[in-house]
């Protein structure tokens, strides 16, 4: 559960959709009956993930630190180049020459 409620929080956060929801909120965007999800929202305050900020919970720096990690390795599959395609630490961000000269290797590749 920690780490379901500390990546919709992240996400949240992330696409501004809102830096501390309600417990309600949270319950629906989760699909958990509120009941449920709060006595796990105060454990989260009590290990130091999460903060009450005003009638909503908010991350902490550790909350975070976890939830961006978790995020990342839930969706690394979504995230990483697919086949046939460069990565970050490909020669072709050097310059737009290079990059053209990559592109035409991998269409060369493809075929």
């Amino acid at each position: 559960m920690r780490e379901e409620v500390l990546q919709a929080l992240y996400w949240m956060r992330s696409e501004g959709l809102g830096i501390a929801p309600r417990l309600t909120e949270l319950a629906r965007f989760l699909a958990v009956p509120a009941g449920t999800l709060g006595p796990y929202l105060a454990r989260f305050v009590d290990e130091g993930y999460l903060e009450p900020s005003g009638e909503g919970f908010s991350l902490t720096p550790a909350g975070i630190d976890a939830g961006k990690r978790t995020f990342a390795e839930e969706f690394a599959d979504l995230t990483r180049p697919g086949h046939g395609e460069c990565d970050a630490d490909c020669w072709c961000h050097d310059s737009p020459e290079e990059a053209a000269r990559c592109l035409e290797d991998r269409v060369q590749h493809a075929h």
